[in-house]
């Protein structure tokens, strides 16, 4: 499990603070695939980043931790004391977003398996004995032993994004961390990645997070999601639900824009912009785009709480519902 207690995280620059993650406090549960959504720049990738701990300036944490719970020895791991570093692979596992620019160009992939995997994993086995682990569990994954042979630069975008994902899944972490998994692939491919990554969240019986600002792909294999707007989250619930019947004003806006099939409507995009995280509006962060806004929207920060069962919002007007 991984638990967010209130998060707030920040980008230092000589302008001022740039406030990206705002007082998040949430659960991801165990065996889940967790989906976090929302526009460009509303902060999914900083929180991906704070969830595996690589929190390096000008990135800063103002207040709150991340624990990470359920891992194979039975112990829970915080990334303020600086832990969750220590279990990279073991227990969890990042996929980030552009995966193949990670990939040393001129290094053979079998030489960046053999780097991946911690000393005491291959303490007792050769390095030929190692590999050939690494060979049977990419047959697993439908992928031909002979990559590890290959340099990056050899293999295709979808080819890398399926080498980067078995990097990071080889040692069975408890929690895969996957940001935009699918971008800059074509349709075809990215249906292969997100079958693959179903396929292995089903084989470990893992968490598996994943960023994309796609609904469609939350849509196709996210149990639960989070919708993000403006470094908080704003509504969290299951998939299903969140589709089906929308809450917040948002979230309705955002769903309501989807194309359908058989859907002849015309759709209609979202007015205006998010606002600048340097400097944003007091109250509620979407106001000044709301149509249901009032004074009160604007001027004070709703509180994120349950509104049905299971459905957790931020909203003034559902709130005030809740409390009749």
């Amino acid at each position: 499990m991984l638990k967010i207690e209130n998060l707030s995280a920040s980008y230092q620059t000589i302008d001022g603070d740039v406030h990206v993650i705002k007082d998040l406090d949430f659960e991801i549960k165990d065996n889940e695939i967790f989906g976090i959504a929302g526009e460009s720049g509303c902060g999914k990738t900083t929180l991906l980043k704070t969830l595996y701990d690589i929190v390096e300036f000008p990135l800063v944490i103002d207040q709150g931790r991340v624990v990470l719970s359920g891992e194979k020895n039975g112990q829970s791991f915080s990334f303020s004391s600086g832990e969750i570093r220590k279990t990279w692979w073991n227990n969890i596992s990042y996929v980030p977003q552009a995966a193949q620019s990670v990939l040393n160009p001129i290094m053979r992939l079998k030489k960046q398996f053999l780097d991946s995997i911690p000393a005491e994993d291959k303490k007792n086995e050769t390095e030929e004995q190692t590999l050939a682990r690494v060979a049977k569990y990419l047959e697993d994954l439908s992928l031909s032993p002979d990559v590890l042979e290959s340099y990056p630069f050899q293999l295709s975008g979808g080819m890398r994004q399926r080498v980067i994902i078995a990097l990071a899944t080889f040692m069975s972490p408890n929690v895969v961390l996957a940001d935009e998994p699918t971008t800059a692939l074509d349709v075809v491919v990215q249906r292969g990645i997100l079958m693959m990554l179903m396929r292995l969240q089903k084989q470990f019986k893992n968490t598996l997070v994943i960023v994309s600002h796609d609904m469609g792909v939350h849509y196709q294999i996210t149990d639960r999601m989070a919708i993000m707007y403006s470094g908080s989250i704003i509504e969290l619930g299951e998939t299903e639900g969140i589709f089906s019947d929308p809450v917040h004003p948002y979230t309705q806006m955002l769903v309501g824009s989807l194309p359908r099939v058989g859907d002849k409507s015309q759709k209609v995009g979202i007015p205006g912009r998010p606002p600048a995280l340097k400097n944003p509006p007091p109250g509620c962060r979407f106001a000044p785009r709301c149509p249901h806004a009032t004074d009160r929207c604007r001027s004070e920060v709703p509180v994120f709480r349950e509104v049905k069962p299971g459905r957790f919002a931020a909203c003034h007007l559902l709130n005030e519902e809740v409390g009749k």
